[in-house]
């Protein structure tokens, strides 16, 4: 037990260090961009209605002043953390007044909720369909879904949306193609706005799933294909063992460990996916959120949704490291 909280204290500070730097990072890109918040800001709202040169020059000094981006680049990093470790970011440019941590916690559970059914679906059927095909290998259906999964696996997942998109918003318009609900349905803990946010959600969920579930299928195939091959598994099936405990308790309890590497590996790129896939199908998650701050050049928002994102990514993977030792007994707790 006092080895396994060493190893959860150790993998503690390496989160907080990848946190830390992943942040650091998101900040000095985004300032070191060309693009002034400011001038942006300004020219997105003189442009509505005509305003005096004097009282442009005001708005702007305000703006200025509010934002801090006329101090010294290592003062406003100074000033970012100390915000950012309360939480408050200051209000958003392309949605002033309204802090950007605001915007972020209000799209952050749609693009949670998609992300974590995409990863699920993927992960779990991509790995026990993978399992088996590695262990059946001459079954006709999990050859022809091995065939399908080979060819959209290196489809981007925007081409995989557009087509969505086509298919089932106009050819045969089933599903909405557009926002997380229908307009007309009122935001609430009701059945009604459960089912509409299903069906707005459906499209940009099967975009994720249909790309990513061919990487776990393809893999865990490989795997169970070498594992089936070994002395246990012979002695096994010599020894009359039921083949779905052999299949379940020998051969993919055996090759999941390194799916679980895999899955660490591939959170940043499924969100990064996301982020795409969101955009085209105008979901309210925070892909559309990082999109818009950054053709705004809102510099507080988009620190404030990459902070999220990178901090989130890094929970998720730092709660796969510590499953290794629970699932494997080979791995030891240090």
């Amino acid at each position: 037990m006092q080895g396994y909280v060493s190893f959860v204290a150790k993998r503690v500070l390496q989160l907080i260090a990848v946190v830390v730097a992943g942040i650091s990072a998101s900040f000095f890109i985004t300032h070191l961009s060309p693009i002034n918040p400011v001038d942006q800001a300004v020219d997105r709202i003189t442009a509505r209605s005509s305003f005096s040169p004097e009282a442009i020059m005001a708005l702007r000094e305000t703006l200025t002043a509010l934002y801090g981006v006329d101090e010294p680049l290592l003062n406003q990093f100074a000033s970012f953390w100390q915000r950012l470790l309360v939480g408050d970011l200051g209000p958003s440019l392309i949605a002033f007044p309204t802090p950007a941590m605001d915007l972020v916690m209000r799209a952050l559970p749609w693009t949670v909720g998609l992300l974590l059914f995409a990863i699920i679906v993927t992960w779990l059927v991509g790995n026990i369909l993978g399992g088996l095909a590695g262990y059946y290998q001459d079954n006709k259906f999990l050859k022809a879904f091995g065939i399908a999964t080979m060819g959209l696996q290196p489809i981007p997942y925007y081409i995989v949306a557009f087509v969505l998109l086509i298919v089932f918003g106009y050819i045969w318009p089933v599903l909405p193609i557009s926002g997380g609900f229908a307009m007309n349905v009122r935001v609430a803990w009701t059945w009604e706005f459960a089912v509409s946010v299903i069906q707005h959600a459906a499209l940009p969920a099967l975009s994720l799933v249909l790309v990513g579930i061919g990487t776990w299928f393809l893999g865990m195939r490989a795997l169970v294909s070498n594992v089936v091959t070994e002395d246990y598994v012979t002695y096994a099936e010599l020894a009359g063992v039921d083949r779905s405990r052999i299949v379940s308790s020998y051969v993919l309890r055996n090759a999941m460990i390194p799916q679980l590497t895999g899955l660490a590996m591939t959170l940043g790129g499924v969100f990064s996916g996301t982020v795409i896939t969101e955009e085209v199908f105008n979901y309210p998650g925070l892909g559309s959120l990082l999109i818009d701050a950054v053709n705004g050049g809102d510099y507080g928002l988009v620190l404030a949704v990459s902070s999220v994102s990178i901090a989130a990514v890094g929970m998720a993977i730092f709660i796969v490291d510590l499953l290794y030792p629970v699932l494997d007994p080979r791995v030891k707790a240090e």
